[in-house]
Order: C-alpha cells, then sequence, then structure tokens
C-alpha cells in the first residue's frame, strides 16, 4: 500500500467533533454478533437499570407531583444554556440570534400549535422528558427503552459498533452506547427535522445529544443529558432528570390516535373536532 492510499484509507475514518467525545467512524457496515453465554452474564456487573421508572415529581403510582410538569417535548430541569430570574435557575437553552428569531416565530403561534397534536412524537430529547413510565431493558450490546408516551421504543447499542457516517435522520436519531464505570453515556445524532429541540425551539442538522445514565440509590436514576448545536445553540444546553424505579409496575398502552380531537392543519393551526366520535352515542334530550 503506497503513502497515497494510506493517506485515503484514513480519511475514511473521520473524526467530526461536537463535544470531546463524539465520534463518528468512516463508512462500514456492522454485523452484529449472535451473543454467548458469557455476553449474557457480563450484564449481571452491569448497573440494574432494568424496570418501569417514571419521573420522581410526577407519582402516578399515588403521590402527589412535586413540580408542575412541563408539558409534552420538554425536557426537566435545565442546569445551563442561559441565565434565570435574578441569578436564579437557568431557563432553557441559549439560542444564536438566528434561531432566537426562528423561536419568537413559532410562539406567534398558539402553543399546542406543534405536530404532537397530529399524534407525532415529539422526538428527542423531549420523548425523554415525558411524565410517562419508562421500562429499561438491559440485553447483550444494546440497551432498550420502552416509553409508555406514544408506545416509542429506544435503541441504544452497546456494541461497539461506530455512529454510521450518514445516518437517515428520525425521530429519535441513531443512539450509540458505553459504559464508563457505573455510568451509562450515549451519543445521539441524525434527528428529524420536524422535532424542536424545546417548546418552540428548532435545531439543525448539527444537534447532537449526550446522555449520563447513573444509578443514585437502589431505585433512583439521574440521566444528564447535554445539547450541542453550532447552529442553534451559544452554547451547550444541560439538563438533569431523576427517575425513581417502581418494580411492581408494568407500562400501559397508550394509543394517542385512538379518540384523538387535536389536530393541526395545514397552515400550522391547532384546532379541536368536536363532532361525536364513531360509536359515540348523542346525548338524550
Amino acid at each position: 500500500m503506497t503513502s497515497t492510499q494510506r493517506r485515503v484509507g484514513a480519511s475514511l475514518i473521520a473524526v467530526v467533533t461536537a463535544s470531546a467525545s463524539w465520534t463518528i467512524v468512516g463508512a462500514q457496515e456492522w454485523k452484529a454478533k449472535a451473543p454467548t453465554a458469557a455476553d449474557w452474564a457480563a450484564l449481571a456487573k452491569l448497573p440494574d437499570f432494568t424496570g418501569v421508572w417514571e419521573a420522581a415529581t410526577v407519582g402516578r403510582g399515588g403521590g402527589a407531583a412535586t413540580a408542575p410538569a412541563r408539558g409534552a417535548g420538554a425536557p426537566a430541569a435545565p442546569r445551563a444554556g442561559g441565565a434565570g430570574r435574578a441569578g436564579g435557575p437557568p431557563r432553557g437553552p441559549q439560542l444564536t440570534p438566528a434561531y432566537a428569531e426562528k423561536k419568537r416565530a413559532l410562539e406567534a403561534r398558539r402553543a399546542e400549535d406543534s405536530e404532537t397534536a397530529n399524534c407525532l412524537p415529539p422526538g428527542m430529547p423531549g420523548i425523554m422528558g415525558q411524565p410517562y413510565p419508562y421500562e429499561f431493558l438491559l440485553t447483550p450490546g444494546k440497551v432498550t427503552i420502552v416509553g409508555e408516551a406514544y408506545m416509542q421504543v429506544r435503541h441504544i447499542y452497546t456494541d461497539g459498533r461506530p455512529m454510521p457516517t450518514d445516518p437517515d435522520p428520525t425521530f429519535h436519531g441513531t443512539s450509540i452506547g458505553r459504559w464508563e464505570g457505573d455510568a451509562l453515556v450515549v451519543e445521539t445524532a441524525a434527528f428529524s427535522d420536524t422535532t424542536m429541540m424545546d417548546r418552540n425551539t428548532p435545531h439543525s442538522d448539527k444537534m447532537r445529544i449526550v446522555e449520563r445514565f447513573r444509578l443514585t440509590g437502589p431505585d433512583l436514576m439521574t440521566i444528564e443529558t447535554t445539547v450541542t448545536d453550532p447552529e442553534a445553540l451559544a452554547a451547550p444546553w444541560t439538563t438533569t432528570r431523576t427517575l425513581a424505579r417502581h418494580r411492581d409496575w408494568t407500562t400501559r398502552e397508550y394509543i394517542c390516535e385512538e379518540n384523538n380531537r387535536n389536530y393541526v392543519d395545514a397552515q400550522g393551526k391547532a384546532g379541536i373536532d368536536l363532532k361525536d366520535s364513531p360509536g359515540e352515542k348523542k346525548e338524550q334530550r
């Protein structure tokens, strides 16, 4: 192999940085291997994330919420990305001027004028900020998160595969995870342009999300989420959420389309359909 060929080959393994740890490896087709008995046994050495978890402030199991939900598609507890009132907690992402203008234009509409009214899921990072339970499943080379909201499923690959060079944009993006001690670190890229970074806050195609999942007690988990976007954000935006485990729970069926009366029309305006739904009897007078 000539030096030129070596340089060309090396260029196929490109490192694109959105943060110090973000790596996208050159084009190659990943072939997953069948798990061995040793792979299954190794799961016992990992932190036990299995089970059904819910935001600690929601309390579906009978406890009262200690803080109001921020609404569909909104991550919880912002820690960075813009100062709050009188030096208080930060209040959402710190946007570049161009994206601040985009946000102002979207806020001119009513808050419910988003495609979630048409039962499209909020995507990342919003799907991880829902006031509904999540079930975590650990198998060799993969962590699966089943969200009750919209019955959504996230696959986080921990089998050593690289991030694809050109992943297809999706609601959840493509998630690659690794274990760092007792923390699961997940890097996600390639998000659908129909999703929002935060309420009425669009993102560019360069948005990247890094999550750190960590147990802080036998039945408590924190998720620290950092969003970077060189076009939309003037600074990284970090949020932290705490989940509580309910070992005797199962997730429920969530069919957004069932009897859904909300919609967003072709002009982007929200509405509500008050006509009788199929099978609904009219009130007798």
